[in-house]
């Protein structure tokens, strides 16, 4: 009878276990696993949103995460077997929006920086 019961509750448990899942959770888990393991172009756009200016852009093959010091941890696949990691510090005023950009026939080592410098506008005539 004790085998009964435990198969029983083993089973509603499973079955509880995967009511929440969607085709929408289960395709948001995969894209997420395939660009953590390098398999998706992303393209990072970084703004200020005091100024809203661009404060740089990134693509390529990466991989993002957070780090304990407020910072968007940026790896990034430069060839086999090379990476660089980049650091963006995040605050109230920054902001980031990251793209899916895979297309066919890319480089596989694809990556670009881009920083945008605001230069200020200065007489100096006076």
């Amino acid at each position: 009878m004790k085998k009964i019961i435990a198969l029983i509750l083993v089973t509603l448990i499973v079955t509880f276990a995967f009511v929440g899942c969607s085709a929408a959770d289960n395709v948001n888990h995969n894209l997420s696993q395939a660009a953590d393991n390098f398999q998706v172009v992303r393209k990072i756009t970084v703004y200020n949103a005091r100024t809203d200016l661009i404060v740089m852009e990134m693509e390529g093959y990466m991989s993002l995460s957070n780090s304990a010091t407020n910072e968007l941890v940026v790896t990034c696949m430069t060839g086999p077997n090379e990476y660089k990691k980049n650091y963006i510090y995040l605050n109230e005023y920054v902001i980031y929006v990251v793209e899916d950009i895979t297309t066919p026939n890319i480089d596989p080592y694809h990556y670009k920086v881009h920083f945008y410098t605001a230069v200020p506008d200065i007489d100096i005539n006076n």
